[in-house]
């Protein structure tokens, strides 16, 4: 184990004996090295808050500076029961520990069931390299059927310097928070009433998705994919057919049950897909056939793991499927990497991580398929010269997959496009084409989507760009600012002759004043405001400001609009 992660397990044990000094009575449940910090869980006598941390903090950093030793021992299960007599979370770990004997580590005054490691000495820890952030609650061994406990969060490194800078980037990730950006440029909402992981589209989102979804409409339209519409809900057969009631269930939600019949909401677009292909007769000459749709799903997801558009309940996937021969694969497959990347570097996104994710413990068809597929997945990456790392037992049920997760500006990985290979639906659903001797053969079907769940990825976009969405993207492009009455003419016709040429633009002449105006349209991050007054009446132009760079100049109209156009058709 590396010297951090015994510094990091050592500080679970020095949170737990502050905490201990501080709220005498305590229960405790596990305290182990997470990455970047360590947590440790808690059932306190009384309830604590984010104000509580500091306090708790200071008492470790005294702790640290008593040079505690960390003391092993292995005791008999009847000698460690008595010791923890007191704490029913451990004397539960105890009965499920194989064996006879059971390791604790001393440290102080506080005594841990542990197998270790930990440094020797609270010597070795510098008391400025960690800093306690979160309080949370977390079921006792993850079970929502057992108590909930109080989690508190520490984050520590090996320097000073590196703690620092790693909550210098935290407090970007809060200011980038997609969830709070949403809010304040109205974009979107979640509401108790309505239900967990169930966003609703405002005005602003709507034209949002709506500008990306017609972005994909054109792309896809020149790739030769043709567009379906499927219902919400299935029949429970046809996910019988499909494998995913034997194989999905978890992630389903209860059958309704209508006119005797059992319907699923459904998780996934695919066996709609596939009743469309076999709804005649296919040729080779045929093939590949693209099946495109924005279809809408819903996935059971547990309230804990919830997080704003990144994971909700129901959202929709720039959802697609192929299917060609067995000779046309491994194109399909190559010009679906291609022309994923492309579609992500429109967006801003030039930096990514590729995955090959293999076959998982649960899967149909049978091995001599995934072997198939996953030797045609890696002969295209390795045409394409891209490296990739194996993603061990991460593939679908139905076939392994290529990932392609995004990094965005701090950093982090994203999933977006995917690409995955399925023999097994062809064979559930007995789909066929006719070749060029007139025998029937199998079709390979291909699972792919660009950005993965347009929900997602709108929320990975607020991040990446902070809320300063590309102006081809922005909801709002331009307002119209008229610095008095006597200017309101005048703005009025720039915006007529804006809203003419296609840009999305308000005319700001409430009776407010323009500063005020100002610093709304840079709160709600407006690519351009256009300010006029006497001189810009008198001379037909308009005083630019630009986002992020303030006032630009004054520019004849017609020099503006072109500005504008040029930046919307380079996508910059």
């Amino acid at each position: 184990m590396k010297k951090i992660e015994k510094i990091r397990h050592s500080l679970a044990h020095i949170l737990a004996y502050a905490v201990q000094k501080l709220y005498p009575g305590v229960k405790f449940g596990i305290g182990p090295a997470i990455e970047n910090g360590f947590y440790y869980d808690f059932e306190l006598p009384r309830k604590i808050t984010q104000e509580d941390l500091p306090k708790i903090e200071e008492t470790m950093r005294k702790l640290l500076k008593e040079g505690i030793e960390f003391k092993k021992k292995i005791l008999k299960k009847e000698e460690a029961e008595k010791i923890f007599k007191d704490q029913p979370y451990k004397l539960e770990l105890i009965k499920e520990i194989e064996g006879e004997n059971v390791s604790i580590y001393e440290s102080g005054e506080f005594i841990d069931l542990c197998a270790g490691p930990h440094v020797k000495s609270t010597k070795e820890i510098n008391p400025e390299i960690f800093k306690l952030v979160k309080i949370a609650g977390a079921y006792w061994k993850g079970s929502e059927e057992n108590p909930m406990l109080t989690r508190i969060y520490g984050i520590a490194f090996e320097t000073k310097e590196e703690l620092e800078n790693y909550l210098r980037i935290q407090e970007e990730i809060e200011k980038r928070d997609h969830r709070v950006l949403g809010q304040k440029l109205e974009l979107f909402l979640f509401d108790s009433e309505i239900g967990a992981g169930l966003p609703i589209w405002m005005p602003k989102g709507a034209i949002l998705r709506k500008l990306i979804q017609d972005f994909l409409f054109e792309e896809l339209k020149n790739e030769g994919y043709e567009w379906a519409v499927t219902p919400h809900i299935g029949n429970l057969n046809l996910w019988k057919t499909s494998g995913h009631w034997e194989l999905y269930r978890e992630n389903m939600y209860s059958p309704i049950k209508i006119d005797e019949e059992e319907y699923l909401l459904k998780p996934m677009n695919c066996p709609f897909h596939v009743k469309i292909y076999k709804s005649k007769i296919r040729s080779y000459k045929d093939l590949p056939i693209k099946y495109a749709e924005f279809g809408t799903v819903y996935r059971y997801e547990r309230s804990g793991t919830l997080h704003g558009l990144t994971r909700v309940r129901g959202f929709t996937q720039d959802d697609a499927h192929i299917w060609c021969t067995p000779e046309q694969l491994p194109n399909e497959i190559e010009k679906l990497l291609k022309h994923g990347l492309k579609i992500l570097k429109t967006f801003g996104f030039k930096e990514y991580n590729i995955y090959l994710a293999t076959r998982p413990e649960k899967f149909a068809g049978t091995e001599k398929m995934w072997k198939k597929a996953m030797v045609v997945l890696k002969y295209v990456l390795r045409k394409r010269h891209l490296n990739y790392q194996v993603d061990p037992g991460g593939g679908v049920f139905y076939g392994p997959k290529i990932d392609i997760k995004i990094k965005d500006c701090l950093g982090r990985e994203w999933q977006c496009t995917t690409i995955q290979v399925d023999f097994n639906l062809p064979e559930r659903f007995d789909l066929t084409y006719v070749d060029k001797k007139g025998k029937k053969k199998r079709p390979i079907m291909i699972h792919r989507a660009l950005l993965g769940s347009i929900e997602r990825f709108i929320g990975v976009l607020l991040e990446n760009t902070g809320g300063a969405l590309p102006l081809w993207l922005s909801p709002e492009q331009i307002w119209i600012i008229p610095i008095g009455s006597r200017h309101k003419k005048y703005a009025k016709e720039i915006d007529s002759r804006l809203q003419l040429l296609g840009f999305r633009c308000q005319l700001r002449d409430e009776n407010e004043t323009v500063s005020k105006k100002i610093r709304e349209g840079e709160i709600q991050k407006i690519p351009y405001m256009l300010v006029v007054g006497d001189k810009e009446m008198k001379s037909k132009t308009v005083r630019v400001r630009q986002r992020q760079k303030g006032d630009i100049g004054e520019m004849k109209l017609a020099e503006f609009i072109e500005k504008v156009k040029n930046e919307i058709e380079k996508k910059t």
